[in-house]
């Protein structure tokens, strides 16, 4: 996802009720997410679906992460040396 640019990426919803097509399209070509305001106020976020997505797996990539280092620190985890021993255990038979 690309960063905003403040000046052409926040929104009042005003402005996006009457051209919510253009906005659409704008997404779509730079990447970048529209920031919706009402009241001067940041209340909403319109972004592509597929850029969405991507943010998505990256979540549960970041997540399985944090869980496995808690794993590792809680003594839970399988040093490198003897995951790799095991792995092989189970190729070669």
């Amino acid at each position: 996802m690309q960063r905003i640019k403040i000046d052409k990426d926040i929104i009042p919803l005003s402005e996006v009720r009457t051209g919510l097509a253009n906005f659409i399209k704008q997404i779509h070509n730079t990447k970048r997410p529209v920031i919706i305001t009402q009241h001067g106020k940041g209340v909403a976020v319109l972004l592509d679906a597929h850029e969405y997505e991507r943010m998505q797996e990256k979540l549960d990539l970041l997540t399985d992460v944090q869980i496995s280092l808690n794993q590792l620190e809680n003594g839970q985890g399988v040093d490198h040396e003897n995951a790799k021993e095991e792995v092989m255990k189970r190729v070669r038979k």
